[in-house]
């Protein structure tokens, strides 16, 4: 597309780069018959102007906030990586290293707790079982063992596998080795911390090449934090309405345009 402005031709074509959204500009030397009424003809003298590109350059990853650049130590390498760190808690490599474990492992409960809830408040809801609301479930009381036994059990056994995912952290691949997991290393593999595989904790074969496994790791990182903000919403939830999450559902279906996060928080402060 050729443009005459001024005694100059500009001539307009799609740039190489394909990165770019915008045309690539020509300037050539005035035509013969044009007279130059605007710019001096020096000002093109110089050949820095001809052949002139103009090109904007794509972002090469997605941030948290559209055109914000990313802080340094966030390099997209991480799994859910969006250049999301206002406080600056990454800048150390050590502790932004124990972050991401802590974020994992969190994500990690959250999807286990916001599956266990809504599975056990269905049944409750549907009447297939007559079991307490997940908020007061800690508090049931079990015929095959005392709370006091089971709460030991279970400190004893997630003692267990803290203390050896907290050694694997410091220790990449300590526990499996040889005589590490009473002979059954082999079901673990110890891919990489957090992600210790084998046909133990991933039955499934999913993602068996680590290293390279980005979109499994982005997918979970996703999920986990969704359930995150899902599990906060549940504790809001319990703390003004008094019910399980399910019981909210219905309640705001019943009436939709009258039954709304608003309406109940508004009741709720009267």
């Amino acid at each position: 597309m050729a443009i005459a402005a001024g005694g100059r031709v500009f001539l307009a074509s799609p740039s190489s780069s394909p990165t770019s959204s915008f045309p690539r500009i020509n300037i050539s030397k005035p035509s013969s018959g044009l007279k130059n009424s605007i710019f001096p003809a020096k000002s093109l003298t110089t050949t820095t102007l001809i052949n002139s590109r103009i090109t904007v350059r794509a972002q090469q990853r997605p941030t948290w906030l559209p055109g914000l650049d990313p802080p340094p130590y966030l390099d997209g390498s991480l799994a859910g990586d969006f250049g999301f760190d206002p406080l600056g808690l990454g800048e150390d490599p050590e502790s932004l290293r124990w972050y991401v474990q802590a974020e994992l492992v969190h994500a990690r409960f959250a999807m286990a707790g916001v599956a266990g809830i809504l599975f056990t408040d269905i049944l409750r809801v549907s009447g297939i079982s007559d079991i307490p609301v997940w908020y007061e479930a800690g508090a049931m009381k079990f015929k095959f063992a005392n709370t006091v036994t089971l709460f030991l059990v279970q400190l004893i056994l997630m003692g267990f596998i803290e203390t050896k995912r907290y050694m694997d952290y410091k220790n990449p691949g300590s526990q499996a080795q040889e005589g590490s997991f009473f002979g059954m290393e082999a079901s673990l593999e110890g891919l990489e911390p957090g992600y210790p595989g084998g046909p133990l904790l991933n039955p499934l074969g999913l993602a068996k090449d680590i290293k390279n496994a980005h979109d499994w790791k982005l997918k979970e990182i996703k999920n986990g934090r969704l359930a995150m903000i899902a599990m906060l919403g549940f504790f809001v939830q319990a703390s003004v309405t008094h019910v399980g999450p399910i019981d909210n559902l219905v309640e705001h279906l019943s009436n939709p345009w009258h039954k709304t996060i608003v309406q109940t928080l508004a009741n709720s402060g009267s």
